[in-house]
């Protein structure tokens, strides 16, 4: 897949470079099928029964088939349908009973293949990737973040790289397969940022407060739990006790760190939804290299969780893109789609754009990156291509003139075109430039897709004088184009203070 240059007609300049849906890309996940009250009976414990019913020899042949089948496909394979089968143990009288051939069957009664990308593959973004190595002069190596959509519509966060350089050039390197989930543990908290966000939901009750008061610093899932039953009989006991004992368990389950193994590539890591305000998909990833008052340089990404009848801003924080902690974004800004993170502090604080009215950029600040005030609105829809809305396309890029913002704005016809904007380095509140007329709109072959007439990205990068921009057409395959930044900082106009 390369990146061979045509010349458009527009300030942009599209190149062939290209990723498409992959159905062949498979993960497994849990599956237990539903629940019918009327029924009077479990179909789990249905199941369980038949599978223990089988005779050893059919046992034997299956469990044989079953890791022919599937392990080429599923390198942890009897690991995996392991575990799916302790998930159901609880309907086994004698779990020490089940040999492993047994244990293989009723796990892969329990589990099935998902393909990731089965419906679509969109809305990338892209930061210089932690492995550099194997270049040549002039070569720069990018992790590219994709959102990819399966069965239901539902979203997770994949990876590609992509060699940029010598010059105007773009390939995307090959992407291992097949993809890997990673391994997912409920996070550790601090009781100071569980009380914040507590306070952000409404009033912590009393015993919320008794609980926080009790908890160590740090403590996890399991310290919570002890502390509920032994040390808060009586709060739990008053009306809503139960509900606020829920809530706490619910809000601490939220935030879990993802783990895949050291040798894996980062094209093959997927992240699938991992917490109940996940559960239908985790979109729109905007990944920064981001750099803290040390020095020191951590990949970030502000993602939506949808957990099909809410939205959820959250953050990703990964020191290599290997391990991964994921948690809430909590504060009036962190309401709606589309926050993005400044690549470092401005005077001592966090800074992000955000689209709280839904429609228009929005700037808000924080002293910890996870806590966001008030936002303050920058720019409102004003041309005629961006009516509808107007939003970030990804992280800001600092240049010498200024925070380079690329935007969307969406018009008549529910079309996306994909502006720009600058913002004042020491103040980014202020919008000192911006383009007139679209940086990159789609062509006439870029108006089909899942969504028809979308051009969108999470996030582009600099590398020795080009603005590199991947994204989304149709929400539905990737393109790249770049431009000269100094051409497209010449085109902007000034804004009038």
């Amino acid at each position: 897949m390369s990146g061979t240059v045509t010349v458009p007609e527009s300030l942009a300049r599209h190149t062939d470079a290209e990723l498409r849906p992959d159905p062949s890309r498979v993960v497994g996940r849990l599956f237990l099928p539903g629940e019918d009250p009327r029924a009077g009976r479990s179909r789990v414990a249905a199941i369980v029964q038949r599978v223990l019913a089988l005779p050893e020899a059919a046992v034997e042949e299956i469990a044989s088939d079953l890791v022919r089948d599937f392990s080429g496909r599923h390198p942890d394979y009897i690991r995996m349908v392991t575990g799916h089968a302790g998930m159901v143990n609880s309907h086994i009288d004698d779990v020490t009973a089940l040999t492993p051939a047994r244990t293989i069957v009723l796990g892969a009664s329990f589990t099935m293949e998902y393909t990731v990308e089965g419906a679509a593959l969109c809305n990338p973004s892209a930061v210089i990737a932690p492995d550099q190595s194997g270049l040549s002069s002039g070569q720069v190596r990018v992790a590219v973040s994709l959102r990819s959509i399966g069965e239901g519509h539902v979203s997770s966060i994949g990876f590609a790289t992509a060699v940029v350089g010598p010059g105007p050039q773009w390939v995307f390197e090959p992407r291992a397969t097949p993809p890997a989930a990673g391994m997912s543990r409920i996070a550790g908290w601090r009781p100071e940022e569980l009380r914040a966000v507590l306070g952000d939901l409404g009033p912590v009750t009393k015993l919320a407060h008794a609980v926080l008061t009790a908890l160590p610093d740090p403590f996890d899932a399991q310290d919570l739990g002890q502390v509920l039953i032994e040390s808060q009989p009586s709060l739990l006991a008053r009306r809503g006790g139960q509900g606020t004992a829920d809530l706490l368990r619910g809000l601490v389950a939220s935030a879990y760190q993802l783990e895949f193994p050291a040798g894996s590539e980062l094209s093959g890591r997927t992240l699938m939804p991992g917490s109940a305000e996940e559960s239908n998909g985790i979109e729109d990833a905007r990944f920064v290299r981001f750099t803290d008052a040390d020095g020191g340089v951590e990949y970030r990404a502000t993602y939506t969780a949808y957990d099909g009848l809410h939205i959820a801003p959250r953050l990703l924080t990964s020191p290599d893109l290997r391990v991964f902690r994921a948690q809430r974004l909590i504060g009036p800004a962190a309401r709606n789609k589309g926050m993005a993170l400044f690549p470092r502090l401005i005077g001592g604080r966090h800074y992000a754009l955000c689209r709280s009215d839904g429609e228009s950029s929005y700037l808000s600040s924080s002293p910890d990156g996870v806590l966001w005030g008030k936002a303050e609105l920058i720019r409102a829809p004003e041309q005629s291509w961006e009516v509808l809305q107007v939003g970030n396309c990804g992280s800001p890029i600092e240049t010498p003139s200024g925070w380079l913002v690329l935007t969307h704005g969406v018009g008549p016809m529910r079309v996306y075109r994909i502006g720009a904007m600058l913002l004042d380095l020491d103040d980014p509140r202020k919008v000192i430039r911006r383009l007139q007329q679209p940086l990159l709109q789609g062509t006439n072959s870029e108006r089909d897709g899942y969504v028809p007439n979308v051009v969108y990205s999470c996030g582009g990068l600099i590398h020795d004088g080009r603005l590199w921009l991947p994204y989304g057409i149709g929400d539905a395959r990737i393109a790249v184009a770049w431009v000269d930044v100094d051409d497209l900082l010449a085109a902007m106009s000034p804004v009038e203070s």
